[in-house]
């Protein structure tokens, strides 16, 4: 009996990695696509450095360039309770960079005749009708704050969730002390408590909070990817995990994405320090190792760099992969194109918000490079990207064919370092 379960065990473990490997892009070696091989090194480098130093308990960096994949490493552990390696399936929570995931849903609805960008989203979601918007004004006589609420000019659409200008915001996040407190009552901050209300509750909840700006004025990180999911959901008529399992993340073979971890799955989930070696306070990440009562667009999913890799590839080749379409070229190009303008000028932006840097607008889902210079960092003019709280980050740059993945478990302030150290290791390796 020992030897056959031992038997049954190894067919699994072969099975597994057989549907893991069948799922990645095929390899090349770095110089037959303009990289060199000598210097993508000093990635793993770098990041073992930090590791040795207690800064980061471990990672997975992706690099594919026109389709192939020339740099793929695991380094440090993927728990640092249990000191288990980090391994290249280890499963991770994208928080953020679930929402490019739930941009690209709306987006399919739309190819489908079935949503406008330009539609009000109280056309689907009715309570998020004739809100008000809070206004502070400074009392020249007193030198307080004081604020009034107003009617919004116009209804927030379904480009304002995707661009982050409908007037919604992360409540503890925003400054403006009557939308932060009204937030705070109404159970909508921190994230954790967004994520514990059922979907139907998180509409009836917003919609009795004051927006913070109104629609379209303003570029402000919020929780319209969220209430975006609530749109997909209202229009496809199913959840929203089930809508991007039949028409993403099925299609696509993303055989490891979900907005949880199975049971058989759970060895490969990645974990943070118990404490942020930086601050030293909790990192008290969300638990996904049930489902959730709500599909969070906005922070919810989970992903391997493998199946992340898949869907940004796709998007670099126009929409489709291994001859599944997901999107028109067409739809991929609105996506990563400026749809700020003069908005971006009304607050920080999305680079200084993610890298501390200027340079980027934002597009229907994600940051979108400007231009070449600006930046301080590396990188292409219409080069596009997003990250998520606790350590991950992707880009996509047309122009070198190029996609960079950097998957950790490490929600402190210094993600955002990492972020900019694996950019620029990646595009010094370029020597074509």
């Amino acid at each position: 009996m020992r030897r056959l379960l031992s038997l049954v065990a190894c067919l699994v473990v072969v099975l597994s990695t057989t549907i893991s490997r069948a799922t990645e892009l095929p390899e090349a070696p770095a110089e037959q696509l303009g990289l060199s091989s000598t210097r993508l090194a000093r990635i793993g480098q770098a990041f073992r450095s930090e590791i040795d130093k207690g800064k980061l308990p471990g990672a997975v960096m992706l690099v594919a360039r026109k389709g192939r994949v020339v740099y793929f490493e695991s380094v440090g552990r993927r728990d640092p309770a249990t000191e288990d390696p980090m391994t290249k399936d280890a499963i991770f929570r994208i928080y953020s960079m679930t929402k490019p995931l739930a941009s690209v849903g709306a987006m399919i609805l739309m190819e489908e005749g079935r949503l406008l960008l330009t539609d009000p989203v109280s056309q689907y979601l009715p309570p998020l009708a004739n809100l008000q918007v809070s206004v502070p004004k400074l009392d020249p006589g007193t030198g307080k704050l004081t604020y009034t609420l107003v009617p919004t000019e116009r209804e927030m659409t379904i480009q304002d969730l995707l661009r982050h200008t409908s007037g919604l915001v992360y409540g503890e996040l925003t400054g403006q002390a009557q939308v932060d407190a009204a937030y705070a009552r109404a159970g909508l901050a921190p994230l954790k408590a967004l994520l514990a209300l059922s979907p139907e509750e998180q509409v009836e909840r917003l919609a009795k909070v004051p927006l913070a700006h109104q629609p379209g004025r303003v570029w402000e990180y919020s929780v319209s990817t969220d209430v975006l999911g609530r749109v997909v959901e209202a229009v496809s008529g199913t959840t929203l995990s089930r809508f991007l399992e039949e028409r993403l993340f099925a299609p696509l073979k993303m055989t490891d994405s979900g907005f949880y971890v199975p049971p058989d799955k759970r060895r490969r989930l990645a974990e943070p320090f118990a404490t942020d070696p930086a601050t030293g306070n909790p990192s008290d990440l969300i638990d996904v190792t049930s489902p959730p009562r709500n599909d969070s667009g906005g922070a919810g999913a989970v992903s391997t760099a493998a199946d992340y890799l898949r869907f940004a590839q796709m998007l670099l080749n126009g929409g489709q992969l291994d001859g599944q379409r997901v999107l028109s070229r067409t739809t991929v190009r609105l996506m990563a194109s400026d749809h700020l303008g003069l908005i971006a000028d009304a607050g920080p932006t999305p680079g200084e918000l993610l890298l501390g840097t200027p340079g980027y607008t934002f597009g229907l889902g994600f940051a979108v490079r400007l231009q070449p210079g600006l930046a301080g960092l590396p990188g292409s003019a219409g080069e596009y990207m997003w990250a998520g709280y606790a350590g991950t980050y992707f880009w996509v740059d047309p122009h070198e064919e190029l996609i960079g993945l950097l998957m950790t478990q490490a929600p402190g302030p210094a993600r955002r370092y990492y972020r900019k150290l694996f950019k620029e290791l990646v595009y010094q390796a370029l020597v074509d």
